[in-house]
């Protein structure tokens, strides 16, 4: 086996070719490969929901892992039939083209479903192995950089696929199991690197009981909080994030090549400030991360509101907008691992880890289905010309954006409920945001010492805490 410094940077770069195959395998190509089939904003709702909706494989995960000492085996196996589902349904429309389209299209829809299931039943596995095994001292720091990494690999990844489709001139579904097909490459790799981590014993109760087990997360009463905040905000964001892609390749009317160089773009943002993001949550805890990002997340949805649709005006705008709200995904995804993480027992971490993250799938996938469904009316009642009002343009899509604009100003409050006794306040990490940009010579009120004078003396404070 690794020693742990060379598991961690295995670690990192299997996170990098998991990255790769999640991105050619959930990109902007994979909506033009529903459309080219027929898909409509139904079928796309569907398959921007089943992300999420998936995520209650979690809970059987879960449960297996309160009666398993090791979950090597288990883990692997469930992702290596992961990573090739895709494959008969990306090469069945080039290779056998007599067959209905509207077949490929639903056969494209279940196998998404079983690729996000089986890959969602190994999370919980997995997160719970690593947690056993990282040192806990540092962890969210490690998460920072990791994901740094992985941003890297996704915009390298859509960038490559932009590249492609730019210099090949393939057809739609040409590429798209092309795209596949490396896809699957790098998602084997990624799974066969973790054979030489080691896999300390899982912590089990004496005599685990599943009733026990599955209401523990929800007695706990700041778990508790973090779950209600996780299920608002998936709510609001599937009400809008799903119909991105079809926004701009639809209506705004702008091609795919330029829709994947805009995402590979937008994860750039990601990767530059990740790694930065876990040092800030390592710092400061993490739901003063949680607070903040989630406070800045309305600013794409209104972008997409208001601004014009010429395409190239969109994509100019949208590169900053985008790499902002990479970022901040960031940050939400780094601040989520680390409460996982750090507020889960470990004799039931995989059960805490599913509460955390499944039940807010199921409301998101849920979301996005009838979001999905709602869009597909909307544009047969408003037409293509949508409506004016105040002098500006609003379509079906419009009224999406809004709404989950709306809703992700709302989950703010939920995201303040958190509790986290050791974190500073989201004050203070908005001090230490100023100070580290350009913005930093504005003294926020009350900012009468220097930032590392003033972060060496809350330190004791959190740590009595």
């Amino acid at each position: 086996m690794w020693s742990l410094p060379t598991a961690r940077r295995a670690i990192i770069l299997a996170g990098c070719l998991g990255t790769i195959y999640t991105q050619f395998t959930t990109s902007p190509a994979t909506v033009q490969f529903a459309r080219s089939l027929g898909g409509g904003g139904w079928h796309i709702g569907i398959l921007g929901a089943l992300p999420q909706a998936m995520l209650m494989f979690q809970f059987l995960a879960a449960v297996l892992a309160n009666h398993l000492r090791h979950r090597r085996r288990a883990w692997l196996t469930a992702s290596l039939v992961q990573r090739t589902v895709l494959i008969p349904v990306a090469f069945g429309p080039w290779l056998l083209p007599e067959v209905d389209a509207a077949v490929w299209l639903w056969a494209l829809i279940a196998a998404t479903a079983a690729d996000q299931a089986l890959g969602h039943f190994g999370g919980p596995l997995w997160l719970s192995w690593m947690g056993d095994y990282l040192p806990r001292e540092g962890m969210t720091r490690y998460w920072g950089l990791r994901h740094a990494w992985m941003q890297w690999a996704g915009a390298a990844a859509l960038l490559a696929t932009a590249l492609l489709l730019f210099r090949t001139g393939w057809d739609t579904r040409t590429a798209y199991s092309v795209i596949v097909g490396i896809a699957v490459v790098s998602g084997v790799i990624d799974l066969l690197l973790f054979l030489k981590v080691e896999e300390p014993p899982a912590s089990r109760n004496a005599a685990p009981r599943l009733a026990q087990a599955l209401v523990a997360p929800f007695q706990n009463v700041n778990f508790r909080k973090f779950i209600s905040y996780s299920c608002f905000w998936h709510f609001a964001a599937m009400l809008g994030a799903p119909f991105i892609s079809m926004y701009l390749l639809v209506e705004v009317g702008m091609n795919l090549y330029d829709v994947l160089i805009l995402w590979a773009a937008s994860w750039v943002g990601g990767a530059i400030l990740s790694q930065r993001v876990g040092h800030w949550t390592e710092e400061f805890g993490n739901r003063p991360m949680l607070v903040l990002c989630t406070a800045a997340k309305s600013v794409l949805m209104l972008a997409l509101v208001i601004t014009p649709r010429e395409p190239t005006l969109v994509f100019w705008v949208m590169i900053p907008i985008l790499a902002i709200d990479s970022a901040l995904n960031a940050g939400i995804a780094i601040a989520t691992n680390g409460f996982l993480l750090r507020h889960s027992p470990a004799e039931n971490r995989a059960m805490y880890i599913a509460a955390g993250s499944a039940l807010a799938g199921i409301v998101g996938g849920v979301t996005s289905v009838v979001a999905g469904g709602i869009l597909s009316r909307l544009l047969a009642a408003l037409g293509s010309e949508g409506v004016q009002l105040l002098g500006m343009h609003f379509s079906g899509f419009h009224i999406l954006f809004l709404a989950s604009m709306l809703m992700r100003v709302a989950s703010i409050g939920y995201a303040r409920r958190i509790q986290e006794p050791e974190s500073s306040g989201a004050r203070r990490l908005a001090v230490a945001l100023v100070a580290a940009s350009p913005l930093r010579l504005i003294r926020l009120p009350g900012q009468a010492r220097p930032m590392r004078e003033e972060t060496s003396q809350e330190r004791p404070d959190r740590r009595a805490a």
